[in-house]
């Protein structure tokens, strides 16, 4: 949870401030480090579970975070997050030994189960999934945002670094997405379960670097997030989503090394903790300060341990998938800790406990294995393997140590699982938690099956039977039925529309239905062209866009065959174009468009079809096909 009280930095002396509190809490650091001040005889784990609030009727998402926090009471453990439609729940810190696991998986059953109670009333529930599959663009406007003064400066802050004039997002896998976006809330789509393991600090470069290098089999194992809008894309697109939703770089003629705010960083940690935060300082500006004006440095130097506010603030602005967090411990003590942010949330708490419970296990595990992993394997190679977890999840191809070829599924079975499982005996977990928690990672591995592969099959099924939006409402409904019953994902089967016991389309707008894939022509083409594109294709209508791709005109085979019927000599053909025929200024409609506008606009005037604009770009078309089949499906539904 980030420090609510923060600022937008608004003016020159408040940047200088804040930069020397800053400085001097590296400087702090680096004192403690060299005096040994920090806790390093305890391990601890700990974690954070961000969730999605979902409309029960609808399956879209539910903005009611601040209605839920206010019936709820002050509770320490649950807090907001960025847009309105999501919470955050804080597990408490427990050493890392016995039933550990088997506590927090209680712990998060015990809140989640509170929340569910609090929010039935406002027709809400919990979905545990790293991007909501129903979730739509404009549901990531500003007037989700959360209204916490944070939250808005951090927005503004971003905006203020943004070089191009919009936030754009560009992700290729079975489909594509391009797109456009005015604000960085799109990082709001993502959700995540972050896991903390605490280190002592003369091991932290050890710990943060085998960190680094089983991400991508951990990655690739719990991958859960393929669907964007609509769209198959990576395995675990919230990755994507996340570094572009707030990327403020921009293209330019010579190539220049800017780093994204979100990344996975660049090299191997070689020296000191300090050098991760030293990196972060020169590479990116000051976001956000906050309103500390104590002087760490002095503090040190006068015996007592400072919070290095400054420096968690900047932190948190900087979105490393494995971040080095600072804290106070119970007794008083500094200490330090990783934050694995790259698992997703859901499909299942028990899913996301072998997540935790197989990285956790392979940190102390591999700890044993080797030395200092930077000797078994090219840094290129383990960023590499990252970014093909990504895209590819349980599909992936890793190199591993000497340049060994391995499938990620192999790699978990015959290598990884049984260093985790060493791990975790060394941490005396409980027999029976390590194996239901690795049984769990190995069903996966073994049937070639995570949270990713049953999206992906399951839409895949549906988009063939249904609408876009009826195959995504059906799988979130699929979701929270399976939640409920806590099995494994590996175990489920695919989802049907009978996972959907009501259907509202007159909920939906016109951007969860249009078809996107469109035929165009501009107004001087032949008509002969455009009637052979339409025959090809079997198409009743086509839009006409000019040069810079704004809608003037749409051609129906009615107007063809008007024109056919007249036609009287072949120089009147000649000399015909399609803006001859068009129908000029069509009636157009915006993505954000219901359904049920859509339809009585047709009606109004007499039309079967409407273009769908954005900002003046043609994105898409509906026409009364598509009214048909999603009264067919409710036709089916009621018989």
């Amino acid at each position: 949870m980030g420090d609510q009280n923060v600022n937008k930095v608004n003016d020159k002396a408040q940047m200088q401030h804040f930069m020397k509190l800053l400085l001097k809490d590296v400087q702090a650091m680096e004192y403690m480090l060299e005096h040994d001040w920090f806790e390093n005889d305890i391990t601890r784990i700990g974690a954070e579970q961000e969730m999605v609030l979902v409309n029960k009727k609808t399956l879209k998402v539910s903005p009611i975070a601040m209605q839920a926090i206010e019936k709820m009471g002050d509770k320490p453990w649950l807090d907001t997050e960025l847009a309105k439609f999501n919470l955050e729940i804080n597990l408490n810190p427990r050493e890392f030994k016995k039933d550990c696991f088997k506590l927090l998986e209680g712990e998060i059953k015990t809140y989640l189960n509170e929340i569910n109670t609090n929010i039935a009333e406002f027709d809400t529930e919990i979905l545990l999934t790293g991007i909501l599959p129903t979730l739509r663009k404009f549901d990531l406007n500003m007037n989700n945002l959360t209204p916490k003064p944070r939250y808005k400066a951090l927005m503004e802050a971003i905006n203020e670094q943004l070089i191009g004039g919009s936030y754009e997002l560009r992700i290729h896998g079975i489909d594509e997405l391009r797109l456009k976006h005015d604000s960085p809330l799109l990082e709001a789509s993502n959700t995540s379960f972050q896991v903390h393991l605490q280190v002592s600090a003369n091991e932290f470069v050890k710990m943060y670097n085998i960190a680094q290098a089983i991400s991508a089999p951990v990655m690739a194992i719990a991958a859960n997030s393929p669907l964007v809008f609509g769209k198959r894309l990576w395995h675990e697109s919230r990755i994507a989503m996340f570094q572009q939703s707030i990327d403020t770089r921009t293209s330019h003629d010579y190539h220049r090394d800017y780093s994204p705010r979100v990344n996975f960083g660049t090299k191997w940690l070689d020296e000191c903790i300090t050098d991760i935060y030293k990196d972060d300082i020169t590479k990116f500006r000051v976001l956000l300060a906050g309103d500390t004006t104590v002087d760490s440095l002095a503090m040190v130097k006068n015996g007592e341990v400072p919070k290095l506010k400054s420096l968690q603030v900047h932190n948190s602005t900087v979105y490393r998938w494995n971040r080095p967090c600072y804290g106070i411990s119970p007794n008083g003590k500094p200490h330090l800790r990783i934050e694995n942010r790259i698992l997703p949330s859901g499909p299942t708490v028990k899913d996301e406990m072998a997540n935790a419970c197989f990285w956790l296990g392979l940190m102390v595990g591999m700890a044993d294995e080797v030395d200092d992993i930077r000797k078994k394997m090219d840094y290129a190679d383990v960023h590499d393997n990252f970014e093909k977890a990504v895209r590819y999840g349980i599909d992936s191809t890793f190199t591993w140590y000497g340049d060994k070829k391995i499938s990620a599924c192999d790699l978990i079975l015959k290598e990884l699982i049984p260093i985790a499982r060493k791990g975790l005996k060394k941490r005396k977990i409980d027999p029976d938690d390590i194996d239901l928690y690795l049984g769990i990672i190995e069903g996966r591995a073994k049937l070639h099956t995570n949270g990713a592969r049953w999206l992906l099959r399951s839409f895949t099924k549906l988009k063939e039977q249904s609408t876009n939006d009826e195959a995504l409402s059906a799988i979130t409904a699929s979701i929270l039925e399976k939640q409920k019953s806590d099995i494994p994902v590996h175990n489920w089967k695919l989802g049907e529309l009978k996972d959907l016991p009501h259907y509202h389309p007159a909920d939906i707008s016109v951007s969860e239905f249009m078809s996107t894939d469109l035929v165009t022509v501009q107004k001087d083409d032949i008509i002969d062209l455009v009637a052979q594109m339409m025959q090809w294709k079997k198409l009743r209508y086509t839009p006409v866009e000019d040069k810079k791709g704004l809608v003037i005109g749409l051609v129906s085979t009615r107007r063809l065959l008007d024109y056919y019927v007249n036609l009287k000599d072949s120089s009147d053909e000649k000399n015909m174009v399609v803006e001859d025929i068009m129908l000029k200024n069509p009636v157009c409609v915006s993505p954000e468009t219901s359904i049920k506008e859509a339809m009585e606009l047709m009606k109004k005037h007499k039309i079967g079809c409407l273009p769908v604009v954005s900002k003046s770009d043609l994105v898409g078309i509906v026409t009364e096909m598509d009214f048909l089949r999603i009264s067919s499906s409710l036709l089916d539904r009621i018989g």
